[in-house]
């Protein structure tokens, strides 16, 4: 597979909706992303419901648990634009089936009739549903399924929620893409200990640094011997290359 370089800054970002088309009239109700600098959890993200201004269909609250009764009192898309592009310019962002995702923020923009333009006037865009099919040719690729490939905990993802998606979707990504570096910034760190969804612990910032134990001579010279020894048996040791 090819390889891809990606910014140093990713939004990883997810979407729930009243149903399945923009094109027929359906609406965004929430928008969740998680920041991802240099592979690294930043502890940075932005969450919103929003009031569509229409029922949701019933089989997309079956999917999310989202009512129109909650959503009554939250803000229309108009009053949270600004800080959500302000949020995903200038970086990638990482989604999973990403042409239902943008297509839907590109309808609300253009709801908007004031000139915001499309996703990509602000950010490059990383499909991981397409990238998994790539990767594992044949096989379910959704994103239970890429959880259960990757021994990622989503026991509790009993619904779909953008936020709670986008911070699964952050550690598939970075297994999928190269191996687990999932950790917060040093900058950004939380104050304690925390166990998050993924199952992965986060280390405060001001933790003591790692004692460095260094072996003696004695061992040293006990693991040479060793390593004579498994070559006189006619081993093969790479140590010694």
């Amino acid at each position: 597979m090819d390889k891809r370089t990606f910014t140093n800054r990713l939004v990883v970002l997810d979407t729930e909706t009243t149903g399945l088309n923009p094109q027929e009239g359906h609406r965004i109700i929430e928008i969740g992303c998680v920041e991802v600098v240099n592979r690294r959890l930043t502890g940075k993200r932005f969450h919103t419901y929003i009031n569509p201004e229409r029922v949701i269909d019933d089989g997309a609250i079956e999917v999310h648990g989202i009512t129109n009764e909650f959503l009554e009192d939250k803000p229309v898309f108009a009053s949270v634009v600004k800080d959500f592009i302000a949020f995903i310019q200038g970086g990638e962002l990482v989604i999973h089936n990403a042409p239902f995702d943008v297509g839907f923020i590109n309808y609300e923009f253009s709801l908007l009739n004031n000139g915001t333009g499309t996703v990509t006037d602000y950010s490059k865009v990383f499909d991981t549903l397409t990238y998994a099919r790539k990767k594992h040719p044949g096989q379910r690729n959704s994103l239970d399924a890429l959880c259960k490939r990757y021994s990622i905990d989503n026991s509790h993802r009993e619904l779909h929620g953008a936020l709670l998606d986008a911070e699964i979707l952050a550690d598939v990504f970075l297994l999928m893409t190269g191996g687990q570096s999932s950790l917060l910034d040093e900058g950004q760190a939380r104050p304690e200990e925390v166990i998050v969804n993924s199952g992965i612990k986060y280390l405060s910032a001001d933790r003591p640094p790692l004692k460095v134990v260094r072996c003696t001579e004695e061992e040293l010279n006990a693991h040479q011997q060793r390593l004579e020894a498994i070559e006189k048996a006619g081993g093969v040791c790479i140590w010694n290359q």
